[in-house]
């Protein structure tokens, strides 16, 4: 049964993290001062920025130096270099350099300049993805759980395009307490058809309206609570999500 209401609450005050910052205990200070309480069921979603700088996952561009590989892709593409070579440090896999960089990193994950960005840095940084997203929203989860007493969700979120559609959408590169897909198969249509193929990445949807309350410029929202979405929880997380290469429809 789908819920009555689903609410996407903003939580204000989260400040500019810095490394070794404590970002479940950011959360709590934010929801203090509202005053809010979490609930059985909530999903926080969380900007990866403030997971990566949490975790020193920023780096200063005049620190790189810059390969001759990384040079010859940025002079074709009038990227930047230091932002390349970067992307190029990242991943395990570049699988285009022509018009985009495009590269698979440890953990499956392929995306555009290996997540490496510089929106929402500090002027002359980088801004890179979590090391193990998953492992930070587990972290986060737990640490919250234990001071709430309530049994959350988390996922932690990027904004990416998309080879088959223009624009930018959030999507999830991290999750715990709540399984990647929901699973249609079995149930009836409106026709009482027996659905046979239904896989739907709830998390990456979930992610996707989050965004819409979190921005993507200087609004200052890199926390979301989302209410009254049912989901099952597991032990599927952001992983579960990437394709392996023999499954790659675009290969």
């Amino acid at each position: 049964m789908a819920a009555d209401k689903i609410e996407i609450i903003p939580l204000p005050g989260i400040p500019i993290v810095e490394e070794g910052n404590n970002i479940a205990g950011l959360i709590l200070q934010s929801l203090e001062k509202i005053p809010m309480k979490l609930v059985t069921g909530d999903i926080l979603v969380i900007a990866h920025t403030l997971i990566s700088k949490a975790e020193g996952r920023v780096i200063t561009g005049s620190e790189v130096e810059v390969s001759q590989k990384a040079t010859e892709i940025a002079e074709a593409n009038d990227f930047d270099a230091i932002q390349v070579e970067i992307a190029l440090q990242e991943s395990k896999n570049v699988i285009r350099s022509s018009r985009a960089l495009i590269t698979e990193l440890e953990n499956g994950h392929i995306c555009n300049f290996s997540g490496v960005d510089r929106s929402n840095a500090p002027e002359g940084k980088f801004v890179l993805l979590p090391k193990d997203a998953d492992k930070s929203a587990y972290r986060i989860m737990e640490e919250l759980g234990e001071e709430t007493n309530q049994e959350i969700a988390v996922i932690i979120s990027d904004t990416e395009g998309r080879p088959w559609r223009k624009g930018a959408i959030n999507i999830a590169v991290g999750c715990a307490g709540i399984n990647a897909f929901k699973y249609n198969k079995g149930r009836k249509d409106l026709y009482d058809r027996i659905l046979q193929h239904s896989l739907v990445c709830q998390i990456d949807q979930v992610a996707s309206a989050a965004e819409m309350i979190m921005g993507q410029a200087n609004e200052g929202l890199p926390v979301v609570i989302v209410r009254g979405y049912e989901y099952e929880s597991g032990e599927e997380n952001a992983k579960s999500v990437y394709r392996s290469t023999e499954e790659n429809l675009f290969k």
